[in-house]
């Protein structure tokens, strides 16, 4: 039996509302504490769902009770999908995100209690537990003391009692008193015995020491007992206290104790041995080889005593700083060589490690870079500018840029600045030099605001913006334009970081390059404009102050066939009209009109059409059942057969108007009645015989040998005889002797009950017939029919798309018309031959090429027997849907796809027009004037005519010609949503009906229209 594997959870974060607001409220939560707060933490790649974490670990008791439990923390991380390889480091990351994110937050909500203060929570290490009886008295005090720090307000040490001491000389001997922490320790070198002497001092000592005062006999115990051991050994001698003494136990003596030589024993200092490692010939062969080299090479001249220095220094002790800090240093030096070097490596460390090089880790290196930029003015102009970090600033200087607060006259210092006479082809080499270094310095900060840290970073330096602006306005030499497009690409970074009104200099600056004729520029940037303050919390996105003439611009280049242009052009347009007083601007400004037409095109931008087949009732097989109706001749085929002679003709007919059929039958009489009409009155004009009925009976069976002559008795009693051909039956359309069929005219005029139903060959005979026949037009001498204008209808087998009494239109446009029927009708019997008529004879001129072998007939035999058989189509629809671009929404990777593209973005843009154009001033002007307009004409009687068709035709008088231009529909309702978006309603509801994916945006659109 296979070994089961356990099932694996896939951890992913679901976008729900429920997941917002309990995100909103931890943001709320930790702002107030004062805390900082992930909202997206990450496990390796994977990002936490902050919920499902929090609701998980409650379900299971909460932090506390989760902590207090072995390896729970693990199984934690397996319920969420969030194990990988190392399971401890998985289970410690996972216990930190919830300690520093949620555990508060659980304390407050869940058990309704105040949580500790961040100093001991979020600001320390998820170690441990007990978070609910956690407090700052508790807290403290099971740390560990430091020793190193402490003072006399500290918890103070714990002082061994007198009665601890060690009263035996034999556990004194071995043991010693631990040294202070601070005191660094030394073991001890003399011997920790006593001698006699010593001793004997030491007993007189204690004599006299019993007449001290209780206290200091006390001191002197406990200092004794604290500082020497062997003091105890006078204890020993005197087992017996005196009387009124303190009560001592007895420990006898140990063997040891009159030992001389342990009394003298005193161990040894420990002796530092120096090692150092030898080398040999066995053991670095190599050293020996180099010796035995340089012993044979000549006597190298005496180096430098500097070289020996050097050599002497161990290896990596002079090396210096590293390139990094090598290249800041040089950079911030100001000497030319040395900030060509740094500006060099900066380039290259900021294209190749552009993910670690990161400004906040080098200070200077931002400001060092913009300076070297910012020299770009001593080449194309006579200022130096400089940056000031002084809140004073003197704003009179020129070339001063304000390195606080920013310059917003930056564009107006540029004005009064006059450019140097700069030859575009031809330059010094210092000036060539220079301006080496300021597109290297620029092109670093380029590579490294690709960063977003970097560009949040250099988005908080105000003289950022100022150097762009310089860089934008420089002269119109082709020497600039990789500086203007760096500019421009810094500028498109760090715009989502900036929030920019219509009067900051950076974004007057912006807009003043959509004016430009490089489609790099305007591309570059339309995408900064359409993103500032993208990542901004509260801030949106104005796009004030835009000019009209850059509107209509925008609107223009919609008509190009440039993808990436035309989006960038919508992703402006898309803000830009989400603010009513945008709309303003754009609807007096504009031809909004012509933007609603070409945003409707472009719904079906790169669109595929698909078609998928309805079947609405299956195919079902019937049958054919016999008549003994024979169609009426065609003119043409009669002509082609009374040529001929009996029996060919008879042959011939009976080949063009019956197929076999086993179980039919016909009278012999319907059939010589059929033959008699369509040949006896032209052969009695020709003098020609007839053939006689039993020879013509006779024939039927040469031509279909399974067809033969029989009498059947019909009535109650059989009264009733009736001969009859069994074998056969008419054919519901005749054929030619070569086996071509002919299909039938379907034109039936008003007023008449049946069809025309003349017989035709080919679609082009059926349509002369139709127009000389039906229609009553003559071709001219030519051949060819003149394409007049006149009311004409199409009745062809109940066609509605002309219907009488007639529509006025040309002729060729009607014959086109007609071809579509045409065509489909022979089709149909062209199909129906190959399948209906697989035993079509070639020619009819003798029955002997009919009478084939037994197994060709029994095989016509089955094929007529299949006719009788037919299966009726499946009624089915053909559904026709538009599949433009979609994507996947990244955070919820198993939904359906969604619309995006070019497409998406021209149905915003239509909801916003619809949305705002009604709040405008210019959407109450125009109402306002219809109004004016229709109270002034139902004044008016004469003077300017009467209303016609919903327009004012004049009978007297001339209209004044400004009242012409101004509104000719005034009395349209609806405002400015009726004027642009009714004439594109066909096909919005078009592109609503095929595109699935737009459905829903295009509902919002016809909601805010209803």
């Amino acid at each position: 039996m296979a070994p089961t594997t356990k099932p694996t959870i896939e951890h992913t974060v679901d976008r729900t509302p429920e997941y917002e607001k309990f995100i909103e409220e931890l943001r709320v939560f930790h702002e107030k504490r004062g805390t900082n707060f992930d909202p997206e933490p990450k496990m390796g790649n994977v990002t936490v769902d902050l919920l499902k974490l929090f609701k998980h670990i409650v379900a299971h008791g909460g932090y506390d009770k989760v902590s207090d439990e072995k390896l729970m923390w693990r199984k934690m991380c397996e319920g969420l999908g969030l194990m990988r390889h190392n399971a401890p480091a998985d289970a410690y990351t996972l216990k930190q995100i919830f300690y520093k994110n949620l555990a508060a937050y659980e304390i407050k909500t869940i058990h309704n209690k105040e949580p500790p203060p961040p100093e001991i929570l979020e600001f320390t290490t998820a170690k441990g537990g007990g978070l609910l009886t956690r407090t700052l008295e508790n807290y403290s005090r099971s740390k560990p003391d430091n020793r190193e720090g402490s003072n006399d307000e500290g918890t103070p040490t714990k002082e061994r009692r007198p009665e601890d001491a060690p009263t035996s000389s034999r556990a004194s001997r071995g043991l010693r008193e631990a040294p202070p922490p601070r005191v660094i320790f030394h073991p001890e070198t003399h011997t920790p015995r006593q001698t006699r002497h010593a001793s004997a001092q030491q007993s007189g000592a204690s004599g006299s020491a019993s007449h001290q005062p209780p206290a200091q006999s006390q001191a002197n115990r406990s200092s004794q007992s604290q500082t020497s051991a062997p003091a105890s050994v006078h204890h020993d001698h005197h087992p017996h206290p005196g009387r009124g003494a303190s009560s001592h136990g007895y420990h006898p003596p140990g063997p040891d104790v009159g030992s001389p030589v342990l009394h003298s024993y005193g161990p040894q200092a420990p002796l530092q041995l120096p090692l150092r490692i030898v080398d040999t010939p066995a053991s670095n062969p190599d050293l020996f080889a180099r010796k035995q080299r340089q012993l044979r090479q000549p006597a190298a001249p005496v180096p430098h005593p500097g070289t020996l220095i050097r050599a002497s220094v161990p290896p990596g002790t002079l090396d210096g700083p590293n390139i990094y800090e090598r290249c800041l240093l040089a950079l911030r030096s100001g000497i030319r060589a040395e900030q060509a070097f740094a500006l060099y490596h900066l380039v290259k460390i900021s294209f190749e490690r552009g993910d670690k090089y990161k400004f906040s880790q080098f200070s200077g290196l931002a400001e060092g870079l913009t300076e070297v930029a910012l020299s770009v003015g001593s080449l194309f102009y006579d200022v130096e500018w400089t940056i000031c970090d002084d809140p004073d600033i003197d704003d009179s200087e020129l070339g001063v840029l304000d390195g606080i607060n920013g310059t917003p006259d930056i564009l107006e210092r540029i004005a009064e600045l006059k450019p140097k006479d700069v030859q575009d082809s031809l330059q010094p080499a210092e000036f060539a030099d220079q301006m080496t270094l300021i597109t290297e310095a620029v092109l670093t900060i380029r590579n490294m605001v690709m960063l977003p840290e970097n560009a949040w970073f250099i988005a908080e330096y105000p003289p950022i913006n100022a150097l762009l602006c310089i860089l934008l306005h420089l002269p119109p030499l082709d020497m600039v334009v990789e500086l203007k497009h760096s500019a421009l690409d810094i500028a498109e970074q760090i715009t989502p970081y900036l929030t920019l009104d219509a009067q900051d200099p950076l974004y007057k600056t912006l807009l003043a390059q959509l004016e430009s004729s490089d489609r790099g520029i305007i591309l570059t940037a339309l995408r900064a404009l359409g993103r500032i303050a993208m990542n901004h919390p509260t801030e949106t996105n104005k796009l004030g102050g835009v000019p009209p003439a850059t509107l209509q611009r925008l609107i223009d280049w919609l008509l190009l066939n440039d993808d990436e242009l035309v989006d960038a052009c919508l992703d402006f347009l898309y803000q830009y009209t989400a603010e009513v007083s945008n709309m303003d601007v754009l609807l007096d400004g504009t031809n909004v009109e012509h933007l609603v037409v070409h945003l409707v095109r472009l719904l079906s931008h790169g669109a595929k059409r698909t078609h998928r087949e309805v079947v609405l009732s299956e195919a079902q097989v019937s049958y054919i059942p016999a008549t003994e109706y024979v169609v009426p001749i065609p003119k043409d085929l009669q002509e082609r057969l009374v040529a001929l002679d009996e029996p060919e003709r008879c042959y011939a007919w009976l080949r063009c108007f019956f197929e076999e059929d086993a179980e039919a039958q016909i009278t012999q009489i319907a059939i010589w009645q059929a033959y008699n009409a369509a040949f006896l009155e032209p052969l009695k004009r020709m003098g020609r015989p007839m053939i006689n009925a039993p020879e013509f009976i006779r024939h039927i069976s040469t031509v279909y040998q399974n067809a033969g002559a029989q009498v059947i008795r019909e009535g109650p009693n059989g009264e009733i005889q009736k001969f009859i051909m069994r074998g056969i039956r008419p054919r519901p359309h005749p054929i030619t002797p070569e086996g071509r069929g002919y299909f039938q005219c379907q034109w039936q005029p008003p007023g008449v009950a049946t069809k025309c139903g003349t017989w035709n060959l080919t679609a082009e005979a059926m349509w002369r017939h139709i127009l000389a026949d039906h229609l009553n037009e003559t071709p001219n001498e030519d051949g060819k029919f003149t394409n007049r204008e006149a009311t004409y209808y199409c009745v062809w087998q109940r066609c509605t798309k002309y219907p009488p009494p007639g529509t006025k239109l040309h002729l060729a446009h009607l014959m086109s018309h007609i071809k579509t029927h045409l065509k489909a009708e022979e089709t149909r019997h062209l199909a129906a031959k190959a399948v209906q008529d697989p035993s079509a004879p070639a020619n009819a001129a003798s029955p002997s090429s009919q009478r084939r072998t037994s197994s060709a007939a029994a095989a016509a035999t089955a094929a007529q027997q299949r006719l009788r058989v037919v299966v009726k189509p499946a009624k089915s629809i053909t559904l026709s849907f538009e599949e433009t671009a979609s994507a996947r929404d990244e955070r919820n990777p198993n939904a359906p796809p969604q619309a995006a593209g070019i497409p998406l973005s021209a149905a915003l843009i239509l909801r916003n027009i619809a949305r705002n154009a009604g709040r405008t001033a210019a959407e109450e002007r125009l109402v306002r004037g219809a109004e004016k307009r229709r109270r002034a004409a139902a004044d008016v009687d004469g003077v300017l005519g009467k209303k016609n068709g919903g327009r004012w035709v004049e009978y007297e008088g001339q209209r004044n010609g400004e009242e012409e231009d101004d509104e000719e529909e005034f009395d349209e309702p609806g405002g400015w949503n009726e004027r642009l978006f009714r004439p594109v309603m066909p096909r919005l509801f078009e592109v609503f009906s095929e595109n699935r994916l737009l459905a829903p945006y295009l509902t919002n659109l016809f909601q805010l229209l209803a």
